[in-house]
């Protein structure tokens, strides 16, 4: 097995966010007082998010939504489940008769974001198909569900923890506001892609809330897994462990079965791997996608199976150890030993630090690369083949690929001759770093 672009490992946000409260009560408060903590009745937390200007926290759980002082006082709640169900119902009961038995079905949140630029969170769970509720920050208050479309439906995967979103606000880059998700899909590749990105309307009750981006006849805003990928592995799947919006680009740590390991018999020993996934902001079409593996290697042993990551500026001492300026960003991620057990990981982890810079500059020479004839394009769930990279002419002068302006030198718009887009977006590319 190659060694792998290899990172360090991280804390679940839940649990970072507590520590970190924790930490700053205990250095400011007497010995004898309490730590901070919080506890829901029905238990379940599976997601937070805190205000960056109140620090209010917002916490996602099953059946609940809750709103928290900065020192995890309850200040609100919101109800999102138990609800009549099926998760065989398309569409679901409230829109269409259903010919299955419906029960009552705990509804686990396995979305929450913030979109500060309308004041309000995007509360998406497990029942009827993945639909989302838009909230209120200030009291929880439902402003709207939209259910009316099929594009209304992300995901029906109760499993917490494998959906990503990132949300863009409509000021940042130009145009509307839009949300990023990627999502499991349990098979279900004829009802919801696996990546997507979606409009955010300033009202709730606007048709085209969560409709493409893009969308023609031959073209979305998506990327879907194809038939013939769950045709020779039914249990493929990709899980979204983190996304984050880093420049103009967004991306995302995934976990996905390693299809040149695993074999097709379904009884066969499988096998994960760690990608991370970026697209551009303002790349409606997905030309611009690109994910490699990645992982940590210490005293030989591999930690191959991403766990959880947050994305931060580091302190002066650490960047100073890492060769970065203090505004930089770092990337802290955690991995679990080995590529095996997805659901159940081996409790031996570490945890792993990115730079952004790294990283950045590890794609940037892949895709220069790849336009020189170098490698292959190593996409096997989505091309179901390897594709050599073809040698292609380019201006005389290199593209910048990171350029601060969007122009044809932009990274979403390097295509080379027409009908090599649909390879030169697909390139994989394994990051090679020293142990942190």
């Amino acid at each position: 097995m190659s060694s792998h672009f290899h990172p360090p490992l991280l804390i679940p946000p839940i649990l970072f966010l507590l520590l970190s409260l924790t930490m700053a009560s205990t250095s400011t408060a007497p010995p004898s007082s309490p730590l901070l903590s919080f506890s829901p009745p029905e238990g379940g937390l599976t997601h937070l998010v805190v205000h960056n200007k109140t620090g209010e926290v917002y916490l996602g759980a099953v059946n609940w939504i809750y709103k928290l002082s900065s020192n995890l006082t309850k200040l609100r709640s919101h109800v999102t489940g138990p609800v009549t169900d099926n998760p065989r119902c398309y569409p679901p009961p409230g829109v269409q008769s259903c010919p299955h038995e419906l029960v009552q079905t705990s509804n686990v949140n396995k979305l929450l974001l913030l979109d500060a630029a309308h004041n309000r969170l995007i509360a998406c769970g497990s029942t009827s198909q993945g639909i989302c509720q838009f909230l209120r920050l200030d009291d929880l208050f439902k402003l709207g569900e939209p259910h009316h479309r099929k594009e209304h439906y992300l995901s029906s995967v109760a499993e917490a923890g494998t959906m990503s979103g990132v949300v863009i606000s409509p000021d940042i880059f130009g145009g509307g506001g839009k949300l990023f998700v990627g999502t499991p899909i349990d098979g279900k590749s004829e009802y919801f892609p696996t990546l997507s990105s979606r409009k955010l309307m300033s009202n709730e009750e606007n048709a085209d809330m969560f409709s493409f981006v893009y969308q023609d006849e031959f073209v979305s805003s998506q990327l879907k897994i194809p038939s013939d990928t769950l045709s020779k592995f039914p249990a493929f799947d990709i899980y979204y462990i983190y996304g984050f919006n880093s420049e103009q680009f967004v991306y995302y740590l995934t976990l996905q079965l390693d299809t040149q390991l695993t074999s097709p018999d379904a009884s066969s020993e499988q096998f994960f791997t760690s990608k991370i996934v970026r697209l551009c902001v303002d790349d409606p079409k997905f030309y611009s996608y690109v994910e490699f593996p990645i992982g940590c290697t210490k005293d030989g042993v591999e930690y191959r199976l991403v766990q959880d990551a947050y994305l931060a500026r580091p302190g002066s001492r650490l960047a100073r150890s890492l060769g970065i300026q203090d505004h930089e960003e770092v990337l802290f991620t955690v991995f679990a030993q080995g590529q095996k057990n997805r659901a159940k990981p081996p409790k031996e982890s570490a945890l792993c630090l990115f730079t952004m810079r790294q990283i950045k500059e590890k794609i940037k020479e892949r895709i220069q690369s790849c336009y020189r004839g170098e490698g292959k394009l190593s996409l096997p769930w989505l091309l179901n083949k390897e594709l050599a990279c073809i040698n292609s002419v380019m201006s005389s002068s290199p593209p910048t690929l990171f350029s601060s302006s969007l122009n044809r030198h932009h990274p979403c718009y390097l295509t080379i001759h027409k009908h090599y887009k649909e390879q030169t977006r697909l390139q994989h590319y394994n990051i090679y770093v020293d142990r942190i």
